[in-house]
């Protein structure tokens, strides 16, 4: 096809995925909000990939282009997500978080732990397609739902818009808030569009639960604190969803969500439980050894470095999170990063010692 993107050097799935057949079979078929195929793949034909990690490289503008582009999306989502099957598998859900076991890390390691997930509220179209409207009615949605948060998640929302230059840097630098649309996943997927309009963050007073309203999705909502009690963290991360997604249904909406395919957000990598548990973990010795990175995908996990997803890891501090975000549930997700980071802070300590380490086995992707 004469209109058929370049992909030659690209390194995403969707250029894996994309074939001139599908893209003609799909070129001309809109979702009911009139998002096209073309937009959902801008991402990846302008960033050809990421250093680092393989990038997804399309974006859904609604809940139904997973259904409407779904010969492009399968494949794309059983290549980011280590073969699961959204036609013939069903993805759990878990939330209870009273079954983690050995959840809490020395802290001379972990340097602070955190879990984050997104939501996406239905029938409104997500960040890439939404309209101003649309973008201004899920701020509202969310922001008068999170009022109704009390106890130890109570707090308030700070719209981007109203933020003076310094808060809002401070709060980057803190890690607490997105960075403003540079990244170019925002910028080539729509998403940074009449930035910072109704885009802003909710947080408690303790600054440990947050919740980002309609950066890359309409929200994100993020536990987090200092030191190893990812217990504590998964506890107050599984209550606080509980709640938010109550005082929303209270107001007659509801989560996208589908046993397929788990919760809907905008990137098919976050697809699942969108669930990323995380420590900042300090592992001198280990992170010198060659085996490391066999050792951590084995342990099905990823490391970055400690300035978020761009940043390369160097020095002897890491993000250290679960690869896997579908096809497993919350629960299981958040023990796996446990049990993973147990078993890299008893390597370093055999190391300080001068024993040696072993590559443990890989743990199976799915339970068949």
């Amino acid at each position: 096809i004469s209109d058929f993107p370049d992909l030659r050097k690209h390194n995403n799935c969707m250029a894996s995925c994309l074939t001139p057949a599908i893209y003609a079979k799909l070129r001309d078929r809109l979702t009911p909000n009139n998002w096209t195929l073309d937009q959902c793949i801008q991402t990846g034909v302008d960033n050809p990939g990421h250093p680092f990690i393989k990038t997804v490289g399309c974006v859904a503008g609604d809940e139904e282009s997973y259904e409407v582009f779904a010969e492009l999306f399968d494949p794309v989502i059983k290549d980011r997500h280590n073969g699961y099957d959204p036609r013939t598998m069903t993805h759990p859900t878990d939330l209870d978080a009273s079954k983690i076991t050995n959840a809490m890390f020395d802290d001379k390691y972990v340097l602070s732990s955190r879990v984050r997930t997104g939501r996406s509220i239905r029938g409104l179209s997500l960040p890439p397609a939404c309209s101003r409207a649309e973008r201004r009615e899920v701020e509202r949605v969310v922001v008068t739902a999170l009022a109704g948060l009390k106890g130890d998640l109570a707090g308030r929302y700070y719209s981007l818009g109203d933020m003076t230059d310094k808060e809002q840097q401070q709060l980057i630098d803190d890690h607490f808030l997105f960075d403003k649309p540079v990244s170019p996943l925002l910028t080539c997927a729509f998403m940074a569009r009449d930035w910072p309009d109704a885009r802003g963050i909710w947080h408690n007073n303790e600054k440990t639960f947050l919740i980002w309203v309609n950066e890359e999705d309409h929200t994100r909502v993020i536990s987090m604190e200092k030191g190893g009690n990812m217990k504590r963290v998964f506890e107050r991360f599984c209550n606080g969803l509980k709640q938010v997604e109550h005082l929303i249904q209270e107001r007659g909406w509801e989560f996208m969500w589908n046993e397929r395919l788990g919760y809907i957000l905008t990137c098919p990598s976050n697809l699942g439980t969108g669930l990323r548990a995380g420590v900042h973990v300090r592992l001198p010795k280990l992170s010198q050894d060659p085996r490391f990175s066999k050792i951590l995908d084995n342990l099905r996990l990823q490391k970055r470095g400690t300035g978020g997803v761009d940043t390369a890891a160097t020095g002897d501090t890491f993000d250290i999170s679960n690869n896997d975000r579908l096809g497993k549930s919350e629960v299981e997700l958040v023990q796996m990063l446990v049990d993973g980071v147990n078993y890299l802070i008893e390597c370093e300590k055999k190391l300080e010692k001068g024993q040696d380490i072993k590559v443990p086995s890989p743990i199976a992707q799915f339970r068949k």
